[in-house]
């Protein structure tokens, strides 16, 4: 396996808003072995077939919420967190901040059991959510101020 100091899983999420910024979309995993029935972001990991970050996270939000679920995403910035699993093997979980443009949810149910518009005020009391999910939510509405509408990618 070489050596394991240099092993990891890239698992994009993105940091979802509403329309209107004043909710973020989290969906509730299921069979998952560290969060299991706990709320988190979408998307995943980059895989190998992937030509590009926006192509791995495009296919990652159509496996997971569907093809119709349109998002603009603004890849020009991450807030990276490594994440150890209680398996040991370690993540690097880039969040991206992200836009609802349109569409229907199509929840993939093999991975999720739920889904919420969870509001931006009350996130802090919302449980059972992965712990990181409020500090990243603060990062990304800090970061729309700085961010064009042109420089967002729908996908």
């Amino acid at each position: 396996m070489g050596d394991l100091k240099y092993n990891f899983q890239f698992c994009q999420k993105l940091v979802l808003f509403s329309q209107d910024w004043s909710k973020v979309f989290l969906a509730k995993r299921r069979g998952e072995a560290d969060y299991d029935q706990t709320y988190s972001f979408i998307c995943g990991k980059l895989e190998t077939t992937d030509d590009s970050i926006i192509t791995g996270l495009k296919r990652e939000k159509d496996e997971e919420v569907g093809a119709d679920f349109k998002v603009r995403v603004y890849p020009a910035a991450t807030k990276n967190i490594l994440y150890i699993k209680n398996s040991g093997d370690s993540m690097i979980l880039p969040h991206y901040i992200a836009q609802y443009v349109g569409g229907k949810v199509v929840l993939n149910e093999e991975e999720y059991c739920d889904y919420i518009w969870a509001p931006v005020k009350g996130l802090s009391d919302l449980e059972p959510k992965v712990e990181t999910i409020p500090d990243c939510v603060a990062w990304a509405l800090k970061l729309k101020d700085f961010v064009a509408a042109e420089d967002f990618i729908e996908i």
